[in-house]
Order: C-alpha cells, then structure tokens, then sequence
C-alpha cells in the first residue's frame, strides 16, 4: 500500500471529528498596510461568525440586492492564504459572490488590502474556522460552488488524520451545494491528491467531471509558489467533482 492509498482512518458514517479544523496555527505579523485595511475596510467586507445566521448565503445576497448589487452565485473558499487567488478570481466573475474562511489576521488584512487597491466587492470575509462556518452557517443547498486550494498535506502517515479532505467533512460539503453545484480542490503534494480524488469519488453526492485529474480551471491563477514548484517540476492536481 503506498502512501497516497492510505486510509483516512474515519469511518464514513461517524461524524465529523471535531479535533480536525480547516487551518493550521501559522506564524506571521500584520504589516501596516494589512492592519490599515482591516480597520478601513474590515468593518464592511468582514462579517462575525454567528450560529444565528444559519443561511450566509442568502443573507449576504440579500443584503447585497438591497443595495443595488445583486449575485447570481455564491462560491465558498475554505483557507484563502493571503487571498491573491480569491481577489483574482472575484475580479474575473463580478456576478458572483465570493465567501471565504481564514483564520490567520495577515491573510484577511492582506486580502481587504487587495480588494481596496483593485476596487473588488464581491468578496465577504468569516475570519473563523471553517468547520464551523459550515456546520454552523451554511444551510444545505445553498452554495453554487466550493473552493479548498492547497489544504495542508500533513506530510507524515500519523498526521493523515487532521487532513481536511476527509469523507465525514466532503460529504457535508457536499450537502451545502445545490444540485450541480462543483466543489474544486487543489494540491501540490501527489499522496493527498490521491487520496482527494478517492474520497471525492466515494461520496455519492458526487460525481467528477473527468477522469481522474481535471485540467487546471482558466480561472484559478497559478500562484508564485505554484510557478516555482512547476520549475523544479513538481505537479498539481486539480479536481472538480459536481453535486448530482
């Protein structure tokens, strides 16, 4: 058995282990340009999380109608890093409305400082863990679409277990899309690619849109560390599976 066919070690039907969060605690200082936008900007595009609130989705498109910007869609993106990928997909689909989950304050400031410099709005920031904005905040059938972009591969066979990509946690992500709905994942490391794709692929919710692999989406940009990974001539691997 290779490593990327190792089991995930949580059974299908047991629930969503909660010592397992869609972040990994990460070292990093707040420039100032970051924490100017936080306090500029950080007021209107970042919303708290609030169990009350069981549908963001259409709370936040409801709320953008009242105000003249109505959105035909809503992608979730689970741990956006320092947003460079979410500010550019955003700006290449204004008719959507981008939710994105980061914990880690450099990132959501460097994100809002994006979003100010290229004037993008439709982009709304829950600076929480996203394991419960989605248990807590997403209703089923809400979302259009879902993005994880390079989840922490936990290198070393007794870490596989915190892996993101697990099939409790896909199957609720699955839930949350509406009927064709996509959920769109990508890695650099090949032993979690394999594993994604079986778990994605054992989900009955789901259904995958190619073969294996997908080629790389038009509208995913490749990101400086990605550039150079594919220099030394390492892969990635994307995968877009659709809500039956």
């Amino acid at each position: 058995m290779t490593e990327g066919d190792e089991p995930t070690g949580v059974p299908a039907n047991t629930p969503y282990p909660r010592a397992v969060r869609s972040f990994v605690t990460r070292a990093g200082r707040t420039t100032t340009g970051q924490a100017r936008a936080l306090a500029d900007l950080g007021p209107r595009y970042v919303l708290a999380f609030d169990p009350n609130t069981p549908d963001l989705a259409a709370a936040c498109t409801s709320k953008a109608s009242a105000e003249g910007k109505p959105y035909t869609r809503v992608v979730l993106e689970i741990g956006f890093g320092m947003g460079a990928a979410t500010a550019h997909i955003a700006a290449l689909q204004p008719e959507t409305l981008f939710i994105g989950c980061e914990v880690h304050e450099p990132g959501v400031g460097a994100l809002l400082k994006t979003m100010g410099e290229q004037g993008v709005e439709n982009i709304r920031i829950v600076q929480h863990d996203a394991v419960e904005v989605l248990a807590k905040m997403i209703a089923p059938a809400s979302l259009d679409g879902i993005h994880i972009f390079f989840p922490d591969p936990w290198h070393k066979k007794r870490h596989h277990k915190r892996r993101l990509i697990q099939p409790p946690f896909v199957h609720e992500l699955a839930a949350r899309l509406k009927p064709g709905g996509y959920l769109h994942c990508a890695t650099d490391w090949q032993p979690y690619a394999e594993q994604m794709l079986a778990v994605l692929g054992e989900d009955p919710l789901l259904a995958n849109t190619a073969q294996d692999y997908a080629p790389k989406p038009e509208y995913r940009p490749l990101t400086k560390f990605e550039l150079r990974g594919l220099k030394l001539g390492h892969g990635v691997w994307d995968l877009v599976f659709r809500k039956r």
